[in-house]
């Protein structure tokens, strides 16, 4: 049965072709109800297996063109997937205490359907929304009703995650990579917490200015690198104050530099401190081990806005009686941008690595 859905679901993604039935509903996750999608097979009867998608810290939420395309093809292989819609994501805001509640009130959704089973159910997390499904599976309210969770594009540990986009470098068995990185991480994480740093606690000129720079990159959809920004980036580092312009041109250079390196190791050391601060829910390691569900980890190699190496840590973390499987793929980057890879081959081989972990993932529920 996986290795049939597996076939649907690879057919509709790449000829974007989707035979679904779609209606909106509201979740209740306990301080307010929430707008969500219900996407089912078109002609779907009863006994459907359920599964949660969650999106990522993104201007367009669950109506991200990705997403949407990815959990039509979850749907047309035979799957009822319900896709809750963060407001707090959807306004930029590392609002990491919403993740339980949301996957409580979906999973009650789930459960109201005419057309699922009793589960278990699966779940999806993508990119912020990845190490966030991890920790709420962890909890024995939710973790007991789910088959499995898959985190897309996750983080593990917020040191290096930070420091990979400011500087580009990431590590991994002692050995150091460096890119250059998608510049919309750092935009959201310094808008949101670049003031919580006593040094730079009177820059909220520069906070502001990258808030904004978040918002545009999340409405245009387009690359954050993109030379089209480089317009408003003039125009917001002329509105910060003199003493502050180096600080705006380290999380904003013109697309043509690569930023001034000079005090990055410091500032990403604080910034990560801030965001940890904020919550401890930003940190997904200490609640690892208590995490039962099957896992299955997937991350795109060429990611540049949070590194690969970050879903091969988050494995490292799981213990011989857990069960976790991680592909690294050449597909399904956060700044993917359609390009073909390097050979025909090339694609058939990772074609074909990607399409054994969805068959993994669809046999979770």
């Amino acid at each position: 049965m996986a290795t049939l859905r597996t076939i649907r679901a690879v057919k509709s993604w790449l000829t974007n072709n989707a035979a679904t039935r779609e209606y909106e509903t509201l979740l209740d996750r306990g301080d307010r109800q929430v707008p969500a999608s219900v996407i089912v097979p078109r002609g779907a009867q009863r006994n459907l297996p359920g599964w949660i998608v969650l999106h990522g810290i993104t201007r367009p939420g669950r109506f991200h063109p990705n997403l949407l395309r990815f959990v039509r093809a979850l749907a047309t292989s035979g799957l009822a997937v319900v896709v809750p819609q963060v407001p707090e994501w959807k306004n930029l805001r590392l609002a990491p205490e919403v993740t339980h509640p949301t996957l409580r009130g979906a999973l009650d959704v789930l459960r109201g359907l005419d057309v699922t089973n009793d589960g278990p159910y699966g779940a999806i997390g993508f990119s912020f929304g990845a190490p966030q499904i991890l920790i709420a599976a962890s909890h024995s309210d939710v973790g007991d009703q789910l088959g499995g969770v898959v985190g897309f594009g996750g983080y593990c540990d917020m040191e290096r995650m930070v420091h990979f986009q400011m500087s580009g470098e990431h590590e991994w068995d002692g050995i150091t990579h460096r890119i250059r990185p998608d510049p919309y991480g750092r935009w959201i994480i310094g808008g949101s917490h670049l003031t919580s740093i006593p040094e730079y606690a009177g820059a909220e000129d520069v906070a502001q200015a990258l808030r904004r720079l978040a918002v545009e990159a999340g409405e245009r959809r387009i690359l954050a690198w993109d030379p089209s920004y480089d317009a408003l980036k003039g125009e917001l580092r002329r509105g910060v104050a003199p003493e502050h312009t180096r600080l705006f041109d380290l999380f904003a250079p013109s697309t043509d530099h690569w930023p001034d390196l000079r005090g990055v190791e410091d500032i990403a050391q604080q910034l990560a401190t801030a965001v940890r601060s904020s919550s401890p829910l930003m940190d997904p390691v200490p609640f690892m081990p208590a995490l039962r569900t099957p896992v299955h980890l997937i991350h795109g190699e060429d990611d540049q806005l949070i590194p690969y190496t970050e879903s091969l840590r988050m494995e490292s973390l799981f213990t011989s009686e857990q069960q976790v499987e991680t592909t690294i793929t050449a597909f399904f980057s956060h700044s993917d941008q359609g390009g073909r890879l390097s050979s025909i081959r090339h694609e058939m081989l990772e074609g074909f690595k990607l399409a054994r972990a969805l068959n993994r993932v669809l046999s979770i529920a």
